[in-house]
């Protein structure tokens, strides 16, 4: 039987969730983007976001796309698709997840992350401290690399997997040349630069790289 913690920051916290139990909370969420939840072996937190999430991952975003057009690396994005296993008790829902250069393995079908390949590259905004690690359920799905913004740090750390840990790396494995200082940046020179002129930047500063 589950257990409700109250709720911590912005997060509510459940114990002893079965399996079916987080297919029901997920089926009961599935239209509502303000929400995300992760799941790990009857651990279930529920997460909600905010202006102050979304504003940072939707820049990273951006961010993703602009560079990657510019290098010539075909990537395609799922969002914030629930990625879950039921062999590995384990379930997220990420700020945003890309494939990178294939994504004819998965583009235009449902994707089961018991047959099909994990994402290559996921994007995690902390405004608040998650409940729980989320990194030991990327690195069970064997999601080779994470980017991380921190809102307090107001900076962004790549991550890279070896073996079964992510250590932090100075570049992009996804989109070479981008390193994780140029990137925290952007961000910061967003304000200023006002959204038009700060997409030019990175475009230029994408060009320039090639």
């Amino acid at each position: 039987m589950s257990t409700l913690v109250s709720p911590v920051r912005e997060s509510v916290v459940l114990h002893g969730v079965s399996w079916e139990t987080y297919q029901q909370i997920l089926s009961e969420h599935e239209n509502n983007p303000g929400k995300r939840i992760f799941y790990d072996e009857g651990e279930l937190e529920i997460m909600v976001v905010s202006a102050r999430h979304e504003g940072p991952n939707d820049l990273l975003r951006l961010m993703v796309s602009l560079v990657a057009a510019e290098f010539g690396i075909e990537v395609y994005g799922i969002g914030s698709m629930t990625c879950r296993r039921e062999d590995l008790q384990k379930g997220f829902e990420p700020d945003a997840a890309y494939y990178v250069g294939r994504a004819g393995d998965v583009e235009d079908r449902d994707i089961d992350l018991t047959v099909d390949p994990p994402p290559d590259l996921i994007i995690e905004v902390e405004v608040t401290h998650p409940a729980f690690p989320h990194f030991p359920l990327y690195s069970a799905f064997a999601v080779q690399e994470v980017w991380h913004y921190s809102h307090k740090a107001s900076r962004v750390e790549f991550y890279r997997l070896e073996g079964d840990t992510y250590h932090e790396t100075a570049t992009s494995l996804a989109l070479p040349k981008l390193a994780s200082e140029a990137a925290t940046i952007f961000l910061k020179e967003r304000k200023r630069l006002g959204h038009v002129r700060w997409i030019a930047h990175i475009q230029n500063w994408a060009r320039q790289q090639r």
